[in-house]
């Protein structure tokens, strides 16, 4: 299964275009703009498992550091402030990881860190 089976290949490229630049990359604007907000929970279970690069569960810093580039290959790597704010808005049990019965795309009342 790929990302493209499940979000559009346009829409995939227009949310990581929009998140070019360093510390500009908002979690909830970049799922509204691929298309994972409105996702069914299973399709969105399917995702996290293609995130899940190593099998574990959970989405730990170091996955997603190079999360857009799960996307796109060749996109940015996040920057470490942009990481933590990703972790600190979809970690629900403050273990430093996000787990694949989280929050992901949840609307959640942590601000991202380009202000939108």
């Amino acid at each position: 299964m790929s990302l493209t089976s499940i979000l559009s290949a346009e829409d995939i490229e227009n949310a990581v275009k929009d998140c070019q630049a360093p510390d500009s990359f908002c979690h909830k604007k970049f799922f509204g703009l691929c298309g994972l907000s409105s996702k069914t929970p299973q399709e969105v279970q399917n995702v996290f498992q293609i995130l899940d690069e190593d099998n574990s569960g959970y989405l730990q810093e170091s996955e997603l550091k190079f999360f857009l580039q799960r996307f796109v290959p060749g996109a940015r790597t996040l920057t470490e402030t942009e990481t933590k704010s990703f972790i600190s808005a979809a970690d629900d049990d403050s273990d430093g990881r996000i787990g694949a019965e989280g929050n992901l795309t949840d609307d959640v009342p942590v601000p991202c860190v380009s202000g939108d």
